[in-house]
């Protein structure tokens, strides 16, 4: 996946692709990002495997969401404020929690990331696009 492919001004999320938590982030973005500005890529994929190693990331990161937006790399609750921030209202108004020390508010993203499959389950094989929006996944 080269820089070229991505638009400016489009966010590519990565995501566990079996964990089902993220899979449920997936779809309670699509309807709020009318504008298509946001795009999907599982971690364990090929494109999320190749923008992994281009922000100098470890391939066998899946315990966090990880943003990409114009060559920057936010991971943890950096990454959802920053999802949010991109959602229609008033889901941006949410990005006041950025504000919150960095620790604190990675501690419970990394509670919920260590639960996260005891919690919501997960699935054995990736998440498989629905043919609508298969053209948002890289």
């Amino acid at each position: 996946m080269s820089e070229g492919n991505r638009e400016k001004g489009q966010t590519v999320v990565l995501i566990d692709g079996v964990c089902h938590l993220c899979q449920g982030i997936v779809r309670f973005i699509i309807p709020r990002d009318p504008r298509r500005r946001i795009r999907f890529a599982a971690l364990q994929c090929e494109a999320g495997q190749e923008l992994l190693k281009a922000g100098g990331l470890p391939g066998n990161e899946l315990s966090s969401v990880v943003v990409v937006e114009d060559g920057v790399y936010y991971r943890e609750s950096a990454a959802v404020l920053r999802i949010a921030r991109r959602l229609r209202f008033p889901w941006p108004m949410a990005y006041v929690f950025i504000l919150i020390p960095p620790p604190l508010r990675n501690a419970l993203y990394r509670m919920v990331a260590r639960n996260r499959y005891r919690w919501f389950g997960r699935d054995e094989q990736c998440l498989m696009p629905t043919p609508e929006i298969r053209n948002r996944f890289l």
